[in-house]
């Protein structure tokens, strides 16, 4: 049974010169720990923000001194975090723009701190913000380029010439096998006939180049007046070089001489128009191409319906409905020549509304039939398709055949497409009859649709239209509903009503332009003020007289309870001030208001009978016994509406200071001291602020309780305050809480939680590290090519199934609530598995060596537990960066090591910038 552990401890690497490894980049890189820039007296500008990454990044590089690149395979998660320093704190925003495989400028903001997308697709890369402000100076800004990698198979297409050589006495052949593939970056191509790589240089017979305005994603292989041995299968391989772990792709064609491309025919004309619940069967006949070509079914717009089958190259609808109607396409692809492609228009039969006009004489500009003169009657349907409506004119039951006195308009140039007239020429009594119109589809199962119009001295007047006696102004409240009325009081036939909004560019509430009621009642429902206005209603000029709309208005009066400000104030004082409320009144309908009321904590305030006409205002003295609620309700007939102010002398929050790392401080055993910092909001807005109450807790119980005094000194607007909380037990976590305290009062408690951070002594004393405590495990990151991944865990959250007797009961301080990383190498464990754990990238170059040495010295530390009985070996690498990646390994121990935790330490001297890597190998 084998269990490495690695203990709780960042690898610190220190050179024999007394020099740290880069360690302000480093550390930088790790935790983005910058350093605040002064501004005023304690309120601090955000610094320069750090953008850190976790994640499945393949490799994160500096191009030049201004950018950086994050490289991710497709697919995999990106974990981006700003990190920045200031007070108060600032507020994070991400936006991003366009990258190399995005076609046009995107934005995304997201305001927080962490940057998380699962499944990162290729249009999401391009060059991502991190923007912090705190409203103190000047935001800062930093950025990061994300290159998404990605290989997509290949695809193979095959094209053949055929060209007369000296006449005719034969032909050549030439076959052009064009390979194309997508990815990041550009990949590599190689060519094979069967297993043998093919080499231009080699083979007179062949050309390989690549065509113009490609940008490395085609390949294309020429075969020259085709030979025998040229009838073979051929391979196109593509690669990225790993980047990512991305595979090797490829994708083989066979080369015969049958090779010929698809041709097809469809079994229907290129239209084909069906009535609704008919099915119908599309078949895609493949007449030629070899290899056999692969038919697919598509549909535009929009995919196939749901009902669709798709059996070889036949597609079945099932009882269509007009939502099936639409242009299929058949394709038939075997990657020889082009695909092959024919499409069919697909036909539902509908009719919608039919309706008729009556127009008289349009010449004499008549609104009334008079006998003598000229009348004409229409019909319209709406169909699909329009042009295969068929009309039939009736008069008193008996078709209607053209003669001098009946002209039949089979499309009326003067109407809307698909519109027949009939016209009566010069009115007769023997004229007046009832006219019947008949639309139908010939030979269709969809109904046929029938309108009567009776033609009579007494049956046809003009249309008057009327508002109703108190209709031209409509009161309403908000979100009650109204009706709003024009009615045709006279005229035969009575048209339907059209309603609009007189406002130009104003939509009816529904969302439409018009909207027609047949009785003229246009019915509104959870009235809003925005539909307040004038509304215009019209008759239509079908289903009656063909003639000049008749028209009138009605205005909507939306009333509404005031708008009032501030809707909430919060307002501190010192005692014994006087303290104003005022509670405008932006907007009301009506605007004549019916009650003004001030409360306190709910109670009513008596007071003499304010003037409804100024703002509404209350004078008072704060007093310890007046703190509370007060709200000032304003009315009109509409409702009521509330001002709100909590008024108090309480003191204002504290604001804690908010930077990166924590600031611990002093280590002393097993425990630390922590530096608690903040600023006070407003401390002149209330009675002088003495002290501070501050409670200590963890696990929701209270540690410690206590005073802090401030000695006589007052806060000062933006100015630290700090406060040393010490014995706190490493690497325990925190809860404080934190309330001013004045003379009559204590405020309100803000809470933060500290954690732990392990400490190291650097050149500065304000630089910090952090150990396996933070889950971000310091930049440390599983290697991508191994079998399975170390775990973070401490005794509390270590797996109960694990190998008895193995293990450390805590991490290397003696803390069972301490971090560790670890392995089970038990089962499901098997030989050759790998685990490795990476170390950031230490970028060795930018330190000096020794005078006369061109490579610096460095001292490797760590802690280390091999408890088992049958205990395997724990080995550490060193990984060079270089053209080519070099590992070696510079330390290993095997076997039971004991129950404690050790201590290791060497010395290497990297040639360039290195990882150190731990583990099962």
């Amino acid at each position: 049974m084998l269990r490495l552990v690695i203990a709780a401890t960042a690898v610190r690497l220190i050179g024999y010169d007394g020099t740290e490894l880069n360690m302000e980049l480093f550390w930088i890189f790790l935790f983005s720990s910058v350093y605040p820039l002064a501004w005023g007296q304690g309120v601090y500008a955000p610094a320069n923000a750090q953008i850190v990454h976790s994640g499945a990044a393949c490799n994160v590089k500096d191009d030049n001194i201004s950018e950086r690149i994050y490289t991710i395979k497709e697919g995999d998660t990106l974990v981006l975090q700003c990190i920045v320093k200031g007070h108060p704190r600032p507020q994070v925003r991400w936006t991003k723009t366009a990258g190399s495989a995005s076609d046009k400028f995107q934005e995304t903001s997201i305001y927080n701190e962490t940057l998380r997308i699962e499944g990162i697709q290729r249009v999401q890369g391009g060059r991502y913000y991190c923007k912090a402000d705190n409203g103190v100076g000047v935001a800062a800004i930093k950025s990061i380029r994300v290159d998404v990698q990605y290989l997509d198979t290949p695809v193979l297409t095959v094209h053949q010439t055929i060209s007369d050589v000296r006449g005719s006495y034969y032909q050549e052949k030439t076959v052009f096998l064009r390979c194309t593939v997508n990815s990041n970056p550009p990949a590599r191509f190689i060519w094979k006939r069967g297993s043998m790589l093919i080499e231009q240089s080699k083979d007179n017979g062949v050309d390989i180049y690549e065509p113009l305005y490609t940008q490395g994603e085609t390949k294309v292989l020429k075969l020259k007046n085709l030979r025998p041995k040229d009838f073979a299968d051929y391979t196109c391989q593509v690669s990225v070089r790993n980047v990512c772990n991305i595979e090797d792709k490829s994708v083989t064609f066979r080369l015969t001489n049958a090779t010929t491309p698809p041709m097809i025919r469809l079994s229907v004309n290129d239209t084909v128009v069906v009535d609704p619940g008919q099915d119908v069967l599309l078949t895609c006949e493949v007449t030629a191409g070899f290899p056999l070509p692969t038919v697919t079914w598509s549909r535009y717009p929009g995919p196939l319906p749901l009902s669709a089958q798709v059996r070889g190259p036949t597609l079945i609808l099932r009882a269509v409905t007009p939502a099936d109607a639409g242009f299929y396409n058949c394709s038939a692809v075997n990657n020889v020549g082009n695909p092959a492609r024919k499409n069919v228009n697909l036909v539902v039969r509908t009719m919608g509304n039919l309706t008729f006009q009556i127009t008289p004489d349009s010449n004499k500009d008549s609104e009334t039939i008079q006998m003598g003169r000229d009348l004409k009657l229409s019909c319209h349907v709406d169909a699909t398709p329009q042009d295969k409506v068929n009309y039939t004119w009736y008069k008193n039951g008996a078709p209607v055949f053209n003669s001098d006195s009946l002209i039949l308009l089979r499309s009326d140039p003067d109407m809307a497409p698909g519109t027949s007239s009939l016209e009566i020429v010069d009115m007769k009594f023997r004229d007046l009859a009832t006219y019947s119109c008949v639309a139908n589809f010939p030979g269709s199962r969809v109904p046929e649709l029938r309108v009567d119009v009776n033609i009579s001295q007494n049956s046809v007047s003009p249309p008057v239209l009327s508002v109703p006696s108190g209709g031209q102004m409509v009161i309403v409240r908000e979100r009650g509903n109204a009706e709003l009325v024009c009615l045709v009081v006279d005229g035969k036939p009575r048209p339907p009503i059209l309603w609009s909004r007189t406002e130009k560019d104003l939509l009816m509430p529904s969302g439409q332009t018009v909207v027609e009621t047949p009785d003229g009642r246009l019915r509104l429902r959870n009235v809003s003020r925005d539909m307040m206005g004038t509304y215009r209603c019209q008759t239509a000029p079908y289903n009656g007289l063909n003639i000049k709309r008749r028209e009138a208005q009605v205005q909507l009066n939306v009333q509404y309870p005031p708008i009032l400000d501030p809707v909430f104030q919060d307002m501190r004082s010192r005692n014994y001030q006087m303290v104003t409320l005022r509670c405008t009144v932006l907007r009301s309908n009506p605007a004549r208001l019916t009650d003004i009321r001030w409360f306190r904590n709910g109670d009513f305030i008596r007071m003499p009978m304010p003037d409804l006409k100024e703002t509404p205002e209350l004078k008072f003295k704060l007093e310890p016994t007046n703190n509370g609620s007060y709200e000032c309700r304003v009315s009109n007939t509409a409702g009521t509406s509330t001002c709100t102010f909590n008024v108090s002398a309480q003191p204002y929050n504290a604001e804690f200071y908010f930077d990166t790392p924590n600031p611990v401080r002093i280590l002393k055993g097993n425990n630390y001291s922590y530096n608690l910092q903040w600023t006070q909001r407003d401390p002149e807005a209330t009675d002088r602020i003495i002290g501070y109450w501050i409670n200590i807790r963890k696990n929701k119980q209270n540690l410690l309780s206590k005073l802090i005094n401030l000695k006589g000194k007052e806060p000062e607007k933006g100015v630290l305050i700090s406060h040393t909380i010490s014995d706190l037990r490493i690497p325990l976590s925190y809860e404080v809480q934190l309330a001013p305290i004045t003379t009559y009062s204590t405020g309100e408690y803000v809470t933060r939680i500290i954690q732990y951070s392990e400490p190291y002594t650097y050149p500065r004393p304000s630089d910090h590290v952090c150990g396996f405590e933070d889950e971000r495990i310091c930049g440390f990151s599983q290697d991508r090519s191994d079998i399975f991944d170390w775990t973070r865990q401490n005794h509390l959250t270590q797996n109960p199934k694990r190998s008895p007797n193995t293990g450390p009961e805590t991490d290397r301080s003696g803390t069972r609530e301490g971090y560790y990383m670890y392995i089970e190498a038990s089962r499901p464990r098997v030989q050759g598995d790998k685990a490795r754990l990476l170390s950031p990238l230490f970028n060795g170059t930018s330190v000096r060596g020794p005078k006369g040495s061109g490579r610096v010295p460095y001292c490797v530390s760590f802690y280390y537990h091999m408890k088992g009985k049958h205990i395997g070996t724990l080995n550490v690498l060193l990984r060079v960066r270089s053209i080519a990646s070099v590992d070696s390994v510079i330390w290993t121990k095997s076997g039971h090591q004991g129950p404690d935790w050790k201590k290791a330490f060497f010395d290497i001297s990297p040639s360039g910038p290195f990882q150190v890597c731990f583990g099962l190998l």
